[in-house]
């Protein structure tokens, strides 16, 4: 037996070289995938969490990107 998780809502990441990643939020739960990542990160209690987790897993110096519900 699967069993499959729907997603509510997507905010996608743009930065200035492009999407650099994604945030969907299933139930009260948020998780992070940046462009490239096998597995989601988190998960997060709110949108401004995992905003500011993608943020960070960027690295040092990285721009904080547009997010923007898709």
């Amino acid at each position: 037996m699967s069993m499959s998780t729907e997603m509510e809502q997507t905010w996608v990441a743009a930065g200035p070289a492009g999407t650099v990643g994604s945030i969907h939020r299933t139930g009260e739960a948020f998780h992070v995938r940046l462009r490239g990542d096998a597995e989601a990160r988190g998960p997060f209690d709110s949108l401004d969490v995992a905003k500011r987790a993608l943020h960070a897993a960027l690295g040092p110096g990285a721009e904080r990107p547009d997010f923007r519900e898709h």
